[in-house]
């Protein structure tokens, strides 16, 4: 595979719509894909959940690394996310997330710095920047 290029299987699994995928780089950790009924059986993520978990983890990457970067301190982190779609068409309209972190050194001007260099260096907030509206909020627990 040429550099730059990353690639993953899906393989169908029943009569409706469950597929397993896998990565190349981790074959060995099945995502198992399906939908609601009566299309699916519910036995797995939806497309829009795993669209959300990938921006939550792009974008969390992003923040740690800067935040430790910066020297700072991470007891604890953690990210909520919710994903509100559009129903004609169906896509993703807007995320919304709020992120806690648990320290004894981080300040409101670190996250703010943070949360705009993220949004400038996370592939799938970049890859998602002109058409999802993205709505941050943070806290930050004093240890």
């Amino acid at each position: 595979m040429e550099k730059g290029h990353f690639g993953v299987t899906l393989n169908l699994t029943n009569q409706k719509v469950h597929f397993t995928g896998v990565s190349r780089d981790n074959q060995d950790k099945p995502v198992n894909f399906d939908y609601v009924p009566p299309h699916g059986d519910g036995d797995g993520f939806k497309g829009l959940e795993l669209l959300l978990m990938s921006f939550s983890g792009c974008v969390s990457t992003g923040i740690v690394f800067l935040l430790r970067r910066m020297g700072k301190n991470i007891l604890a982190y953690k990210m909520n996310a919710i994903g509100i779609r559009n129903d004609q068409p169906l896509c993703l309209k807007k995320i919304c997330f709020e992120i806690i972190i648990e320290s004894n050194d981080i300040t409101d001007e670190d996250i703010q710095a943070v949360l705009k260099q993220a949004g400038e260096i996370s592939p799938v907030w970049l890859t998602l920047k002109n058409s999802v509206e993205v709505e941050a909020e943070y806290k930050i627990v004093a240890s």
